[in-house]
């Protein structure tokens, strides 16, 4: 009721006191109810990057999964950022290099989500050589840079991507600012956290996925020491998470060879399947399509003029998902320049260049898009070619119906596609090319190779276990990986912010929560962190 009365900042305020409330009375509850601690090594969490001042969907599931094996009588070691970074990645103003992180809310929050707990807080200390070292590389060096024997340009570089809002990097002051701070607080991550292992000696660490700075170093110090590490991500699902012990990012699925889809599984898939194809679906809380539109007469018309239509299917170039992508091009726009040079000596068929309508998400735009790179190179200047904006909200499923063979990057919706029966060629690593669901050439020469054979077949063989492979991949993501914590959570005022149930905190316990049974044969039994059926 509140939120429909009171204005929209005032608004946020009170709901985030209301429900900060909520989890400090829950934090209780669940410390007075935990048994004591059995004499087993314990499980840590490490907290930077899931949040700033506020409850988002990954330091729900952190926090939630930590009282779950609390109660069990599981120790918990928390690790946890107090001031501890010269610059986190949530806190870059990517605008303003000055600008300092939200230290004392974030803080605040993560005091608020650790009530009752005994918490390791890390804070920040430069070293002095190590700033020597980093003054005056230009931005090449930076990337490559290792320090004491810590890659810590490779591990700041998804990061620092991401908040940028591009892959390519600019070599200006701003952005070597950022890496050098970036740097810097990995090495007092690295340090840190060291000494935390060493006095608690845990059996597994637990991280937020794994992609950002901070949790990067802490799983890469640890699997130094052979020390497992889980990561954990948004599911496919609403209100759902996704643990594994590979790169949460890369979605890792182990799907029994022997597994088929039995008449209930198939009904209950072809059910989400028709609610994506009308555009009725949410990730980490986020509506893309607010309203599906058909294909209008005068799209139809134009395509009447040519012989084929392949429709080309992009990502967001900062996604978390493309260092695992870039396997076979160095990017994707490296890949769309050989798609507009397709274009230009195939005039007889017509390719629509779709955006990913994430490029133009508000608060998250991306500095480096498919429209920008449509302007420079003067793309829609091709008779053959046609662009679809972000916010344009065409219906990819129709296009796809019609299209000869399906062009993507690393797009899930090549995994709808094949699923729908087309032939689909991956130009990028994807979270389904690790089952065979799509064409994916190992090589520029193989990709170049097979996109001519196709754009001149009169028909393409598509393997009969692309289809099957799709539906039993999808399968896994939406009801075996999605861990529900629904009876736990719900949307919060902002579609990036998870709000507190109330709930008894013995529903935590594996015999009460499909969730946390999972994890906790995940970590413990060695489980696969997969939902009983």
């Amino acid at each position: 009721m509140l939120e429909k009365i009171l204005p929209q900042n005032l608004n946020r305020r009170v709901m985030r006191l209301l429900n900060n409330w909520r989890i400090f009375r829950m934090a209780w509850r669940v410390a007075n109810a935990a048994p004591a601690q059995r004499d087993v090594r314990p499980v840590a969490f490490f907290k930077a990057s899931s949040g700033l001042d506020d409850l988002s969907w990954n330091s729900a599931f952190h926090l939630l999964t930590s009282w779950g094996l609390r109660l069990q009588g599981i120790p918990i070691a928390y690790f946890a950022c107090d001031h501890g970074m010269s610059r986190c990645v949530l806190g870059t103003n990517r605008n303003d290099p000055d600008h300092l992180p939200p230290c004392r809310s974030c803080v605040f929050q993560a005091r608020t989500l650790y009530t009752g707990s005994a918490v390791n807080w890390f804070t920040f200390e430069r070293n002095a050589e190590l700033e020597n070292a980093l003054n005056n590389l230009p931005l090449a060096e930076l990337s490559t840079f290792h320090f004491q024997n810590i890659p810590l340009g490779a591990l700041c570089l998804p990061g620092l991507r991401w908040i940028l809002r591009r892959h390519n990097l600019i070599d200006d002051d701003a952005t070597r600012f950022f890496f050098r701070a970036y740097m810097l607080s990995a090495f007092n991550i690295a340090q840190r956290f060291e000494r935390f292992l060493d006095a608690v000696n845990p059996q597994v660490v637990v991280v937020f996925n794994g992609q950002f700075y901070p949790e990067a170093t802490a799983k890469w110090v640890a699997k130094q020491r052979g020390v497992r590490v889980i990561s954990h991500e948004v599911g496919l699902q609403p209100v759902t998470g996704f643990f594994t012990e590979g790169e949460s990012t890369a979605y890792p699925i182990s799907i029994p060879e022997s597994f088929d889809l039995n008449e209930a599984q198939n009904a209950r898939l072809e059910d989400y399947l028709q609610k994506r194809f009308q555009g009725n679906f949410s990730m980490a809380g986020i509506k893309f399509w607010p309203d599906m539109k058909g294909l209008d007469a005068a799209f139809l018309e134009k395509a009447a003029a040519f012989k084929q239509i392949i429709p080309v299917f992009t990502n967001v170039i900062f996604d978390t998902s493309q260092p695992h992508a870039n396997t076979v091009f160095t990017d994707m726009f490296v890949w769309l320049d050989l798609v507009l040079e397709t274009a230009r000596v195939h005039p007889e068929t017509l390719f629509v260049i779709r955006a990913h309508p994430d490029e133009t998400r508000p608060g998250k735009e991306s500095q480096e898009s498919v429209a920008e790179w449509v302007e420079k190179r003067c793309a829609t200047e091709v008779p053959n070619i046609v662009f679809v904006p972000p916010h344009e909200y065409l219906s990819s499923y129709e296009l796809i119906a019609r299209a000869k063979f399906v062009m993507i990057y690393n797009s899930t919706i090549g995994l709808e596609a094949s699923i729908m029966g087309a032939a689909v060629l991956s130009a990028g690593k994807a979270r389904f090319t690790q089952y065979p669901s799509v064409f994916f050439p190992p090589s520029v020469d193989e990709y170049c190779a097979t996109l001519e054979n196709f754009l001149a077949a009169e028909k393409i063989d598509i393997p009969a276990d692309f289809r099957r492979n799709a539906r039993r991949f999808l399968y896994y993501q939406l009801f075996r990986t999605s861990l529900p914590f629904g009876d736990y959570l719900e949307r919060g005022l902002l579609p990036v912010n998870a709000r507190l149930k109330w709930f008894d905190p013995i529903q935590l316990l594996p015999e009460n929560s499909p969730a946390l049974k999972t994890v906790t044969k995940g970590l413990f039994q060695g489980g696969d962190f997969l939902l009983d059926e």
